[in-house]
């Protein structure tokens, strides 16, 4: 018990980093989502190609490459970011595509009729995506959401690339220097913790629009 005592700051620190590399990513790629679907459905083409090279380029290369383009590649034309900030401008870009793709085909489910409707009642389209089309979509894409976001909070850990104190790097520091299992033990714990948490708060988001039919 002496020993775990020892060890939880450290692995505390990891994991507040974890957190804020997972809250930031969600905050921002969410929006950035649902705004690149609405572009990838557009009627714009030279929009609408650009957008399916850039979701097709992030997910079809693994976020660790991303990674590392990004704090070790983007300097060689001049682009330096701080270690934090180039994890979170990587995991931004490879989520927002995921979360993008997720989000154009929530939007596609919506029958042409509602827009039509929505037309008639002489709504304007922000008001149409709002009242109508947006609450219908979150419904049809929160557990492909839910899948994601868990794996966020594991992906988080592939920051030890570009030498981030993350918490499996605390963990990984804390059992290298006391040739003993028990801190990853803990890391595991906690990242299951961490997960259960979002599933929990996600279940109660997808019963909260469970009454749109």
């Amino acid at each position: 018990m002496n020993y775990i005592n020892a060890i939880l700051p450290s692995l505390i620190q990891g994991a507040q980093m974890t957190l804020s590399l997972f809250c930031w990513t969600l905050i921002i790629s969410i929006p950035l989502g649902i705004i690149i679907s609405l572009g990838l459905i557009s009627h714009i083409k030279p929009l609408q190609l650009f957008l399916k090279f850039y979701v097709w380029i992030m997910r079809g290369t693994p976020l660790l490459l991303q990674l590392i383009f990004v704090f070790y590649g983007l300097p060689i034309i001049g682009v330096i970011f701080q270690r934090y900030d180039a994890a979170l401008f990587a995991f931004i870009l490879n989520y927002a595509a995921y979360f993008a793709e997720i989000f154009r085909g929530g939007f596609q489910a919506i029958p042409k009729g509602q827009y039509e409707s929505a037309k008639v009642l002489r709504l304007t389209k922000m008001q149409t995506l709002r009242r109508i089309v947006i609450p219908q979509v979150v419904k049809i894409v929160i557990p492909s959401i839910g899948n994601e976001v868990i794996n966020l909070v594991k992906d988080t850990s592939l920051v030890y690339v570009i030498g981030l104190g993350d918490l499996l790097r605390a963990g990984n520091v804390a059992t290298a220097r006391d040739v003993t299992l028990v801190p990853l033990v803990l890391v595991g714990i906690i990242y299951l913790a961490m997960t259960g948490i979002a599933s929990y708060l996600l279940k109660k988001i997808e019963n909260n629009y469970s009454k749109w039919k």
